[in-house]
């Protein structure tokens, strides 16, 4: 007759695993706040401004990996959605509550580079390069971010110089520079070729000899008379990075949304009154329950909010339709919108949508509140 079979010493018993399922939980369902920065996120230098609309001509040997991004379909889309997608995965506001750039440690945001890299190689697929990040148009291309403009960090293996000897690059090498700004919404991604005089240089005080301007890990950095040898995709200045709506509302309003320390419910209900007629997204969501179900609090606020006239549009089943008739963004997956809808007359001019032979419409402030409807049947 055979023995029970005993547990291996490293096997989880029933008590280790509770005990982890505890712990987990603990950590991700501790309600966190956070102060409003009171640093800007980055910097840009004088001889780094840039602007919308730049009417530029492309060096020879950048003109194939321009032609790349320029034929991708929906490359600058993808772009400005992958540098979002980096900075809220640091963020990590499901977890930790936090909203801003600020709230990061100092090595989250040293990682932050590598973040955007692994998303961007992600989205676009980029194949590995032989001697760099990617390979894109037969050649080998760098990716380089910064939070500051122009303080992107170039290692000796991206460029020719006989003074580093086995240390230089095979080549002088593109860069894939690129850079954003939570604070104000702003993004940008350039090509530039790496050159040892494109780089920054320092006179000595003492002797006046003119040195390479290195920093502790050998790198330096574009120097200010680069900035013009720089091809700016989609024409320079970007000023729509997906916006954080946490980071951009009034404090009062993040206040008022925060203000339900024990409940992931009460703050996403507050959630979606003060965010009227605008997309929220997941994360912004995930930042506000701060619980594991986080999406269901969002779904259950459809209910919660109905008695005050609110709808939660998402996604599914009729909601698209209701949030086009109305003549609102329309939700994807993973995105809400809210809205105060009344019942109206025929003779209202306003966009409807009709449930049961009648309409709704979006209300005006001063319009007393009315049940929102249930949205089983929708004719718009």
């Amino acid at each position: 007759m055979l023995q029970d079979a005993l547990p291996l010493d490293d096997e989880p018993t029933t008590a280790d695993q509770d005990s982890r399922a505890r712990a987990i939980r603990r950590r991700r369902n501790t309600f966190r706040t956070h102060p409003v920065p009171t640093d800007p996120m980055g910097k840009v230098p004088r001889a780094w401004s840039l602007r919308q609309g730049l009417q530029q001509s492309v060096a020879p040997e950048l003109a194939e990996i321009v032609a790349w991004f320029e034929q991708e379909p929906d490359a600058r889309e993808r772009f400005r959605w992958a540098l979002r997608d980096s900075l809220d995965e640091l963020l990590d506001g499901q977890r930790t509550g936090r909203w801003a750039y600020q709230h990061l440690s100092k090595t989250e945001k040293t990682y932050l580079g590598t973040a955007v890299e692994v998303n961007l190689t992600k989205e676009f697929e980029f194949a590995n390069g032989d001697d760099l990040d990617w390979r894109i148009a037969a050649r080998d291309v760098d990716c380089k971010f910064s939070k500051d403009m122009g303080g992107w960090e170039i290692p000796m293996e991206m460029y020719l110089c006989d003074d580093h000897e086995d240390r230089q690059g095979k080549a002088d090498h593109p860069a894939l520079v690129t850079w954003m700004n939570d604070d104000t919404s702003r993004w940008a991604a350039g090509l530039v070729t790496i050159t040892d005089e494109r780089l920054r240089w320092r006179t000595d005080k003492t002797t006046g000899e003119v040195r390479r301007a290195y920093n502790r890990d050998n790198k330096r950095r574009l120097a200010d008379s680069a900035s013009t040898d720089i091809y700016w995709l989609w024409g320079g200045l970007q000023q729509d990075l997906p916006r954080n709506l946490l980071l951009h509302m009034e404090p009062a309003v993040r206040d008022r949304i925060f203000s339900f320390p024990r409940s992931g419910q009460a703050r996403v209900n507050q959630l979606f009154r003060e965010v009227r007629e605008s997309i929220v997204s997941r994360q912004m969501v995930l930042t506000v329950a701060q619980q594991d179900d986080a999406p269901k609090r969002a779904r259950d606020a459809r209910l919660k909010l109905q008695n005050e006239g609110l709808l939660v549009l998402g996604h599914q089943e009729t909601h698209p339709r209701v949030a086009a008739a109305l003549g609102l963004p329309v939700p994807v997956k993973g995105e809400w919108i809210s809205v105060r809808v009344v019942p109206v007359e025929p003779t209202d001019s306003r966009p409807f949508f009709s449930v049961a032979e009648q309409r709704w419409a979006r209300s005006h402030r001063d319009e007393p509140v009315t049940p929102a409807p249930k949205l089983d049947i929708v004719w718009t």
